[in-house]
């Protein structure tokens, strides 16, 4: 029997960039003819084989593993059983990745199919972490260790420059006076006088983290502090910053590695920073 269960959801990124595609797909026993995309592809197998032909040669994706479509090249897609297989996809416009690299070369993954750490990392965060996020930062941030990624894996060396420690600093004041009201790369932009991503680029050379990541770090701490007050769960969240409980709950996780209500009855909790 064929089967397809797709499900598609545009998912708007940052007031500068347009609407990026984002689908959950399940095949079983059916095929997609040979087609390209003005995109880049970037998939994750979460279980089975996904099968397909890609610049004379079939390649083959296995969960855990992380697939990159250049824009344009034609390819295919089908089962390699009869079990079918699952993934995850996010469609990158090259333009996105373009304002990152600056005008350099688009980088090109040349099977199709990586096992690079890195790049599996920046593609989980692509297609999965910050799906639905409200807050426009997590797909810039996204964005920006994606496009790294794939050019490290393209094999091209990272151009080497100084990192511009006075508007690294501009803009770390600024989010720590901006940890509830949040705070773009636009806006940084402005306030260090300094192009949004050699900025974000610098910041994780002098910070060991991006604007972003930092700004959550930041979002945690003060979430923590409103819970060893006596606030609830729900009110640390907006008391913070966060959109909803939902990020709240996936951010803590990942900083602190465990939930809020899993802190707050640890030993952590009790806790005290002199």
């Amino acid at each position: 029997m064929n089967s397809t269960t797709p499900s598609s959801t545009p998912s708007h990124s940052t007031g500068s960039f347009e609407p990026i595609e984002r689908v959950a797909n399940r095949l079983v026993g059916a095929a997609f003819s040979p087609h390209r995309h003005d995109t880049y592809t970037v998939a994750l197998t979460m279980a089975g084989v996904q099968t397909f032909n890609y610049r004379g040669a079939i390649r083959h994706s296995l969960p855990g593993q992380v697939l990159i479509l250049h824009p344009d090249e034609v390819h295919d897609g089908h089962c390699r059983d009869e079990a079918g297989f699952s993934y995850w996809a996010a469609y990158i416009p090259p333009t996105h990745v373009q304002t990152v690299l600056g005008g350099a070369e688009l980088p090109f993954v040349s099977n199709g199919v990586s096992t690079n750490p890195a790049l599996i990392a920046a593609a989980f965060n692509m297609v999965l972490d910050c799906a639905g996020v409200a807050d426009p930062g997590a797909y810039e941030d996204a964005l920006y260790d994606l496009a790294q990624a794939m050019n490290g894996a393209s094999g091209r060396a990272a151009a080497v420059r100084i990192a511009n420690r006075t508007a690294v600093m501009r803009a770390r004041e600024f989010l720590d006076s901006a940890v509830v009201s949040g705070a773009r790369l636009d806006e940084l932009e402005q306030v260090a006088d300094c192009d949004r991503w050699q900025l974000s680029r610098d910041f994780r050379a002098l910070l060991g983290t991006s604007p972003y990541r930092y700004l959550q770090y930041r979002r945690v701490d003060l979430a923590k502090q409103l819970l060893r007050e006596g606030a609830k769960l729900a009110d640390a969240a907006h008391g913070a910053g966060f959109a909803d409980q939902s990020h709240f709950g996936r951010t803590f996780r990942k900083a602190v590695g465990l939930t809020p209500k899993e802190w707050l009855h640890s030993d952590l909790f009790r806790t005290i920073v002199l």
